[in-house]
């Protein structure tokens, strides 16, 4: 069996589609299904279900790539990492990050491209927390406090902030909230993260650090969906300061009690250290070191 083999595995695993891994690895979709049955045949089990509208891995081919795509990382790694002698990498980076955080960080990105013609980047988005070895990228990009203890991280050198806000005519008539337990007595809009979890309301002053248990009659599907209700007048939302920073320049916001809203790290570039960065991933970090430096 062939590291081509391995490899066609694995990426009809990822694209769901012979048609679209036979894209992929540049190849006919006769010869790609010719490959698999031949590979199915050596190892006598079937590794995917077939019929005419999809493709998915049996319980075997789950088990095989599941431990053959952090090999073909790594395999990908050691020739990449040869690219160093290049005067200019080249390649394919593959980013992964929310949605959030790839509005911070484009402009990295862009500017990565714009300096290094033969690279490319490929930015994913998704709310969960990937395993980015397993799942085949280069590195991520989260925020500190989420990336895990084992990998080596690069703050991009924004600090970020969730803060307290409401519209004029929401809190007309109503005490305002002078301590984190008075929020109790205010219609409080939740959020809920793509996890399905709702957004804790963790507030910190010097080194007292509160969980508040808010009430409230409106639960939205995002911190977008808070801002757009708390400018509605629904009352109290707890979002990014980036997201509502021109709402409270402008007068539209309110920001509620500034001393139990302190700065925390922001958005951190991320990758294995276990594993030899390639040529592009290198460049990246590097570039990443000089826009922090250049826009401290």
């Amino acid at each position: 069996m062939t590291l081509a083999d391995l490899r066609a595995v694995s990426v009809i695993a990822d694209t769901g589609s012979f048609r679209a891994a036979a894209k992929e690895l540049e190849i006919a979709v006769s010869s790609l299904s010719h490959q698999v049955a031949n590979v199915e045949k050596r190892i006598g089990i079937r590794l995917f279900n077939r019929n005419s509208r999809s493709v998915s891995l049996t319980e075997a081919g789950e088990a095989l790539v599941r431990r053959i795509r952090p090999a073909l990382g790594e395999i990908d790694a050691a020739l990449e990492a040869v690219d160093h002698l290049r005067a200019t990498p080249s390649g394919v980076l593959r980013l992964n990050t929310s949605e959030g955080g790839a509005e911070r960080v484009l402009p990295v990105v862009l500017d990565f491209l714009a300096t290094y013609p033969d690279m490319k980047v490929d930015l994913v988005t998704e709310g969960r927390l990937v395993d980015i070895v397993a799942e085949g990228f280069d590195a991520g990009l989260r925020l500190e406090d989420v990336i895990p203890k084992d990998m080596v991280r690069v703050p991009l050198g924004q600090t970020e902030s969730f803060v307290l806000v409401a519209s004029r005519l929401y809190l007309e008539g109503k005490s305002i909230p002078a301590s984190p337990g008075d929020l109790l007595s205010h219609d409080c809009i939740r959020a809920r993260l793509p996890s399905g979890t709702l957004v804790a309301w963790e507030l910190e002053r010097d080194a007292e650090t509160l969980t508040v248990d808010v009430k409230g009659r409106l639960v939205a599907g995002s911190t977008d969906l808070s801002v757009l209700a708390a400018r509605q007048h629904a009352g109290i939302a707890f979002v990014s300061l980036r997201s509502v920073r021109e709402d409270i320049e402008a007068g539209r916001l309110v920001q509620l009690l500034p001393d139990w809203t302190p700065p925390y790290p922001g958005i951190a570039l991320y990758y294995p250290s276990r594993r030899l960065p390639s040529a592009g991933l290198r460049a990246f970090i590097d570039h990443v070191h000089a826009w922090r430096k250049a826009h401290r």
